[in-house]
């Protein structure tokens, strides 16, 4: 079961399995419009939880949510939730704390690999010198995310 929902950042696909939302993903495909009905409790939860967040009032997601993936792609997208909301690290720092510090690149694909959008917030990940570096959804919204959450956490407009 799936959904289309507007946002700030374009169109956004939410993919659900019977017990958990199993990816937001960003799509570019033309002709889509936002799902008017959302059929189950957990895509309107999600839903709503989405919104909060681009409004500036959520800063954690808590519905059902799972993803697959190797042990260790499971392991960098546990410590992508550990990111606190407003705050980034590196792709280095990221590696450290995953135990390896020479793991960094593959640290970087699984993180790249991740199907949950936003709420496992990969593009809290930048570059050690402070650069915007890989992102799946594309860098302007990589920019935009980081800047809304500055805003909230913060009171920054501009990060970059």
């Amino acid at each position: 079961m799936f959904a289309y929902i507007s946002s700030p950042v374009g169109l956004l696909k939410i993919e659900q399995t019977e017990e958990v939302i199993s990816a937001i993903l960003f799509t570019e495909e033309t002709g889509l419009a936002p799902t008017a009905a959302l059929e189950t409790a957990l895509l309107r939860s999600c839903v709503t939880q989405l919104q909060e967040y681009f409004a500036g009032t959520r800063k954690h997601f808590d519905f059902p949510m799972a993803q697959t993936g190797t042990d260790f792609q499971q392991r960098v997208w546990k410590n992508l939730v550990t990111i606190p909301f407003g705050k980034t690290i590196s792709y280095n720092q990221m590696a450290v704390q995953l135990g390896d510090a020479k793991c960094i690149r593959a640290a970087g694909t699984a993180n790249g690999k991740n199907k949950l959008s936003i709420v496992v917030p990969c593009h809290r990940v930048i570059g050690s010198n402070g650069s915007l570096t890989g992102y799946a959804g594309g860098l302007p919204r990589k920019q935009w995310l980081l800047e809304h959450e500055a805003k909230f956490a913060h009171g920054v407009q501009v990060l970059f």
